[in-house]
């Protein structure tokens, strides 16, 4: 589709459309320290999954469209905050606006391309030496899953195909005398109550091709049920204590021990932001 004229299956126009620009303290610990993860929240998304938090953005038209020259001046102001890094939460479908607001001049701090992965390795081209850390999702081993969840059945191998380019970019991960990550690619997957068994293959294809030297791998337990009720029964409650233990001890059995884990009851409010505009 021309996005001049009609929005996108992103459900992005023409112009960057922001939700929210501001401190955020629930990264992981590589990410985000006392500083805080200068996040900047772009609306619109490439996947539709169904138990999507952040709907208001992803699927609604909430945001302000503003100018890459602003973009910029959003970076900077979030910089003089005390931000330890620039993170792009959701920027695929804006990732040539990106670029340009990134090729002025080299940031101070870390640039993050936090995504769902679900992206062509092409687009991720455009971002080679501006990107320092890539912090993406892999959601799906299963194309079926995929599918259903998410209406994205080649999510697996394009997902995969993108961390690739992710990696080929950066190479080997490298932290800071702080711990914050600095360059280097961490890959997070939320694992899903009722859907171990894809968790467990999710495990499979990272550790069948990467160590844990050189990715880092965050498996999180942060589900939280949408409001509205889902078709899936599993998907209206939270995950239990045997279905993440078994994934945690099934990590780390695969070899990987440099990565993250979390406590079950992690999930919490704030990891959720109001998207009302502010700092944009």
């Amino acid at each position: 589709k021309d996005r001049a004229t009609e929005r996108g299956f992103c459900n992005a126009g023409a112009s960057l459309t922001l939700a929210r620009a501001g401190l955020h303290f629930w990264e992981e610990p590589c990410i985000s320290t006392y500083g805080g993860s200068g996040a900047v929240f772009f609306s619109g998304c490439t996947l539709k999954c169904i138990y999507c938090q952040n709907d208001k953005i992803s699927r609604g038209h909430t945001g302000k469209e503003i100018t890459e020259k602003r973009l910029r001046e959003i970076f900077d102001e979030l910089i003089d905050q005390g931000a330890d890094n620039i993170n792009l939460v959701t920027p695929s479908h804006y990732a040539d606006k990106i670029a340009e607001a990134l090729s002025k001049e080299k940031l101070p701090v870390p640039v993050v391309y936090n995504t769902s992965a679900y992206e062509k390795a092409e687009t991720l081209k455009m971002l080679d030496g501006l990107v320092d850390v890539y912090l993406p999702d892999y959601k799906y081993a299963s194309s079926d899953l995929a599918k259903r969840l998410s209406f994205a059945p080649d999510y697996p191998e394009t997902a995969f195909a993108a961390i690739e380019e992710m990696f080929r970019q950066r190479g080997s991960y490298t932290l800071d005398e702080d711990g914050l990550l600095t360059s280097g690619v961490l890959i997070r997957h939320l694992v899903l109550p009722g859907f171990i068994e894809n968790t467990l293959d999710v495990i499979d294809r990272i550790t069948s091709r990467f160590d844990d030297t050189q990715v880092l791998f965050s498996l999180m337990s942060q589900y939280t049920p949408p409001k509205k009720e889902l078709s899936i029964p599993s998907l209206n409650r939270r995950l239990t204590e045997e279905e993440y233990s078994r994934t945690v001890d099934y990590l780390y059995l695969s070899g990987f021990e440099n990565g993250f884990v979390q406590e079950l009851s992690s999930a919490k409010e704030e990891y959720t932001p109001d998207f009302d505009l502010s700092g944009v």
